[in-house]
């Protein structure tokens, strides 16, 4: 009896030191093989996006709703800007690791010295869009002579204006511009001018439509400007490679969220707005199925040519003073 308890005893005790040791080992081991026996580390990332939350913003609010980003180890955090100029600023400033921005905006920004680089798109056309009214008479951009047009902002949207002009024959010379203070849609309803520039096309005329006064575009596109992509997202070009592989991973879920956006458009607006109720408008909702044609399908793939093209476009008119490699105004996360 003696004899076998003490057998048993060294036995037992044999085996509690061999676990001892191997629940010692086992942190060590976990990082060295990198197995799921240790937790995975979430790396926090801060998106600023370029205005409120609205339809443009929907791979965004669709793969934080589905869980894309937490599946790729990713805590990410959407905030709105107060101003929509700030957003690239505080990327350049170390402040926000991602921010949404406007291809237009990154060339002049670049050519001004601020570090940032696009590394991904999210809407792949231009939205920007001169408008009339349906019933104004005008079917041609050259019939806008002597016309009031509205704006809201200089800058760029006039440099684009004269560009669409000088195809149709005409200058800004032509043309009365008017200030309209961020109300297009007002100012072309109630004629006090003849048309407006920069208004976007997904919403703008949906919201003329509410009002029940048709409208007619002409995209920029066609009209003598560069093709470009609308939304980007920019990164710091100083610390990229420190965020390269949670910049790439944020793109893949913004490209799977979009996928399912596509192939789910009805289920996919009732996840966008139970982000927030207060989304769900009829012009939100008109929005939506005006935007869905236009995101951008790989979201990290670079058209190199369409930013030396708009390079060179800014360059020829004055607005940036000399032209940028593309190197130096996009990046490919994907390539090696």
């Amino acid at each position: 009896m003696t004899k076998t308890f003490s057998h048993l005893w060294r036995r037992s005790l044999a085996t509690g030191l061999a676990l001892i040791a191997l629940a010692s080992a086992l942190p060590a081991l976990a990082q060295e093989t990198g197995d799921d026996l240790a937790p995975p580390q979430m790396i926090p990332l801060s998106v600023m996006l370029d205005w409120y939350v609205n339809p443009v913003h929907a791979p965004i609010i669709i793969a934080q709703q589905r869980g894309l980003f937490e599946k790729r180890g990713l805590d990410v955090d959407i905030q709105a800007p107060a101003d929509p100029s700030v957003p690239p600023k505080l990327v350049a400033a170390g402040r926000i690791d991602l921010a949404v921005s406007y291809q237009p905006q990154l060339h002049l920004q670049v050519d001004q010295g601020l570090p940032v680089v696009r590394v991904g798109t999210l809407i792949a056309t231009p939205l920007n869009a001169l408008l009339v009214r349906a019933d104004s008479g005008i079917d041609d951009i050259s019939q806008l002579k002597g016309k009031k047009i509205g704006y809201s902002v200089g800058g760029v949207e006039e440099v684009l204006l004269a560009a669409m002009l000088e195809h149709n024959g005409l200058s800004l010379d032509d043309v009365e511009m008017v200030n309209v203070n961020f109300s297009l849609t007002p100012a072309l309803i109630s004629e006090k001018v003849d048309a407006v520039t920069g208004a976007f096309r997904n919403f703008e005329p949906a919201q003329m439509k509410q009002e029940g006064v048709e409208s007619k575009a002409f995209y920029i596109e066609e009209q003598g400007v560069p093709d470009y992509d609308e939304l980007i997202f920019v990164a710091n070009r100083e610390t990229l490679d420190q965020h390269r592989d949670a910049d790439r991973r944020f793109m893949e879920a913004i490209g799977e969220a979009t996928s399912w956006i596509i192939n789910h458009p009805d289920q996919a607006w009732q996840s966008f707005i139970g982000y927030d109720p207060a989304l769900d408008t009829p012009l939100n909702a008109a929005a939506w199925k005006a935007t869905l044609p236009r995101f951008a399908l790989r979201p990290a793939a670079l058209d190199a040519k369409r930013y030396r093209d708009f390079e060179a476009f800014l360059l020829e008119r004055a607005q940036i003073k000399a032209q940028s490699p593309v190197s130096r105004l996009a990046v490919d996360l994907n390539a090696p």
